[in-house]
């Protein structure tokens, strides 16, 4: 047996003993925070699954505070997921003339719309409105910078800065 092959044989070994240890536990811990046993259930899969997919060479020091640390940044995406999913379907429901759209197409623009949030995550909010006013509802600058309550050139600028993030994002997952 090659020394990578009883690397890798000795890190499966130490992940299903970290499961096997701390799953219960973690499971527990996301129930008391979601009050759902089929979610908890779920982020805790995702938790192993995100672990084990990771770079991760050797366990942690203090497993529960790592698994917990990894969870809370998965129930965070899910309910960032929600929110945006919610948002588009009142969007669709508003819209006069809303043309009904196949699951697949529903799911497609909703991972759109996750990319497009995970992309502008971190810039503040009048940045992020003034991107999804003009790109998403065809708003002009002057009639996003009423809206905020700026001038047209905060908007040209958020607009700059938002299409930057976006430039980088896109260059950053392509590396």
């Amino acid at each position: 047996m090659s020394d990578g092959s009883r690397f890798n044989a000795s890190v499966g070994d130490d992940m299903h003993c970290l499961y096997r240890d701390h799953s219960q536990w973690l499971s527990s811990w996301i129930r008391r925070r979601l009050g759902d046993r089929e979610r908890a259930a779920d982020i805790t899969q995702d938790t192993f699954v995100r672990l084990i997919s990771s770079a991760l060479t050797r366990i942690p020091q203090e497993p529960r505070s790592y698994l917990a640390t990894v969870a809370k940044r998965l129930m965070i995406d899910q309910l960032r997921r929600r929110q945006v999913e919610q948002t588009y379907l009142q969007y669709l429901a508003n819209e006069p003339e809303a043309q009904a759209c196949s699951p697949e197409h529903r799911l497609i623009i909703v991972e759109t719309l996750m990319q497009l949030d995970a992309m502008l995550d971190g810039l503040g909010s009048n940045v992020r409105q003034a991107f999804f006013w003009v790109q998403l509802d065809g708003l002009s600058y002057a009639e996003v910078a009423t809206r905020l309550n700026v001038s047209v050139s905060s908007v040209t600028k958020y607009m700059a800065k938002a299409t930057e993030r976006c430039l980088f994002f896109e260059l950053d997952s392509q590396a």
